[in-house]
């Protein structure tokens, strides 16, 4: 398989082995992407630490390098800003939104790519606000074609498109309840997501809510493109409160049932682009999705019900956020009374990769062929020990990464790392 590692580099006194970005048949994908130099962290440029204010507002610095930086993985995978189809931004400060904005639509000019945006806990490198994941195609690959929409497109200062195709793909941009023109709102929701004002039941707020993405935002974006749920092959929903987890997947699963790889992610309350929102939900599908993909069934234990473990489309497959657990809750928890002779975060990570290689093999490829690794931890201080694992398990082998820390707990309790990863299989 053709899979080739970009730009790599080791970073920090730990030689941590990181790609920069992955190019994978006509696939071209930059990893998690902060303003660094890759030498000293945050770069020099970005900070002036001498004169911070000389140059401009350090975030606009900041957003500047960190482009700067994906568009030299795109253009050694082959690629360029006009062949992306989809970003990931998480920041930790919401002050970070606004000129981050502006230099995507500077560096994009009128066709935004769909686009997910969270604020999360925290970042890997101290000082930094903002950390970008890009998935292009490379210049020989499939045509890519913006789908417009009046309301379901982004907001003015985000212009992304309503949905995005890539071949047999179509990329949703990650969605909430935010009103639109026409919409009755109450703090920027759209008040049919909401119980009504008074009431003390009426429904159950998650569930109103999630359920309005999908019907109002995701079904309708799906319908341009001519496709249906049956369609879906992966699924990213984040959540300002844990409590909800099982609450959206019945809902998910009502509308979607198994059929498409799930990860639910936590983030801070207050983490997305509606104050008063608790969920955001993006998607990918396939153009004959419902005939061409195939549901993994490797053994591995998933966090929900009736939840596929992973699915495989195309040439690529989409894992199920993984974590160190089965049915009955954590596989690796620390022994209270030894707290000092193991390694919690190192053990779940072997957990998590033995699950990912069954996955892989079930699915016939490899681990050595991920392209796309998120890592959620709810204390980054584990990152170290969870890449070490990598190390163990392919050795020299540089990983695509990127690593946010997010509030616990995450969806199995007991448990402080969460992978999701997508894995090449042409």
């Amino acid at each position: 398989m053709s899979v080739e590692p970009l730009l790599p580099v080791s970073l920090g006194n730990g030689r941590v082995d990181y790609a920069p970005g992955m190019r994978a048949g006509s696939w071209v994908f930059a990893s998690g992407h902060m303003a660094q130099d890759y030498g000293r962290g945050i770069a020099a440029s970005v900070l002036r630490e001498a004169a911070p204010n000389a140059a401009g507002p350090g975030s606009a610095r900041e957003a500047a390098r960190v482009f700067d930086n994906v568009e030299a993985v795109l253009a050694a995978g082959g690629s360029a800003l006009d062949r992306v189809v989809r970003t990931d931004q998480y920041y930790t400060t919401v002050a970070m939104v606004p000129p981050y904005q502006a230099e995507r639509r500077r560096r994009f000019g009128a066709l935004i790519p769909p686009s997910t945006s969270i604020v999360q806990q925290g970042l890997l490198l101290p000082g930094a606000a903002l950390d970008l994941q890009v998935i292009a195609v490379a210049a020989d690959g499939p045509p890519v074609e913006h789908i417009d929409h009046a309301t379901l497109s982004g907001q003015p200062s985000s212009g992304y498109s309503a949905a995005l195709t890539a071949g047999e793909f179509v990329f949703v941009p990650g969605n909430t309840a935010t009103a639109v023109a026409g919409e009755e709102a109450r703090n920027g929701v759209a008040a049919e997501a909401l119980i009504k004002e008074g009431q003390l039941w009426g429904g159950e707020r998650l569930r109103l809510e999630a359920g309005f993405i999908i019907e109002r935002r995701l079904l309708p974006s799906l319908d341009l493109a001519g496709l249906g749920p049956a369609d879906v092959v992966k699924a990213q929903i984040y959540l300002t409160d844990p409590e909800d987890c099982a609450v959206v997947q019945d809902v998910w699963a009502a509308h979607f049932g198994a059929g498409a790889a799930l990860s639910v992610v936590p983030c801070i309350p207050r983490g997305l682009v509606i104050e008063d929102g608790r969920i955001e939900i993006n998607i990918l599908a396939h153009r004959n999705g419902a005939a061409a993909k195939t549901v993994v069934e490797a053994g591995v234990a998933t966090t929900f019900a009736d939840q596929a473990e992973a699915v495989r489309c195309g040439d690529l497959v989409f894992v199920s956020a993984l974590m160190a657990a089965d049915g009955e809750g954590p596989l690796a928890a620390p022994d209270p009374r030894q707290p000092h002779f193991g390694d919690p975060a190192g053990e779940q990570a072997d957990a998590i990769l033995d699950a990912a290689e069954r996955i892989c093999a079930a699915a016939g490829t490899a681990l050595e062929n991920v392209v796309r690794v998120q890592q959620f931890h709810t204390d980054l201080a584990d990152f170290h020990a969870v890449h070490q694992a990598w190390r163990r398990r392919l050795p020299g082998r540089p990983i695509p990464f990127s690593a946010v820390e997010v509030p616990g707990p995450l969806p199995v309790p007991g448990c402080s790392v969460m992978m999701d990863l997508w894995v090449y299989a042409a």
